[in-house]
């Protein structure tokens, strides 16, 4: 399924009995991120990390542990690039994972490729265990970091609904997204999965 535009957006505040948490990944998200945006949003907040550039996944496991127990609504992930790795990581071994509505997943990195700096070597083995909530990945056709084969392998293990966003590169600031709106769309979609 290929991404288009969309005039649709969240309204301007969430459900008070929900909240969003965007998950940066490696060297967390510039001010021209479309992360950086929806940071601005009512009841959207990032989860930040002690070190973004020599990421431990133990010690972001933990950040987002102490995230979701810090207010008892429950929340919706929204991961960008290492940010997807951290959430199929932290379902895997958390056992507050029912605090979850649903995550969508933005330009999954594959970080087991040989080319991955050694910044990120301790993000090995991916873990693809099936997320127990529901969740959508969006990827790019010509992703840097993970190729589209890789990406769909990902996608199925962790069965998230996948979204071919086209040749938009990682979907970061660089892809010239603004506010995308269409993930915004997408988030709607997450808000009414049962």
């Amino acid at each position: 399924m290929h991404m288009t535009s969309s005039h649709f957006d969240l309204p301007a505040d969430l459900p008070a009995d929900l909240r969003v948490l965007l998950l940066p990944g490696w060297q967390d998200s510039g001010p021209g991120h479309w992360q950086a945006h929806w940071a601005a949003r009512p009841g959207f907040a990032r989860v930040e990390q002690d070190d973004w550039l020599w990421p431990r996944r133990g010690d972001w496991m933990a950040q987002l542990d102490a995230a979701l127990l810090a207010d008892a609504r429950p929340a919706l992930l929204v991961a960008h690039s290492l940010g997807c790795q951290l959430v199929a990581a932290w379902a895997d071994h958390s056992r507050h994972v029912a605090r979850v509505r649903g995550a969508l997943l933005v330009a999954p990195p594959d970080t087991e490729r040989v080319d991955m700096p050694p910044q990120l070597h301790n993000w090995r083995p991916m873990r693809r265990p099936r997320l127990p909530f529901p969740s959508i990945a969006v990827v790019s056709s010509d992703d840097p970091y993970c190729t589209p084969e890789r990406a769909a392998g990902l996608c199925a293990d962790w069965g998230a609904e996948r979204i071919d966003a086209g040749p938009r590169g990682h979907l970061n600031a660089d892809s010239g997204l603004g506010d995308w709106p269409e993930g915004l769309a997408l988030l709607q979609r997450l808000l009414g999965a049962p």
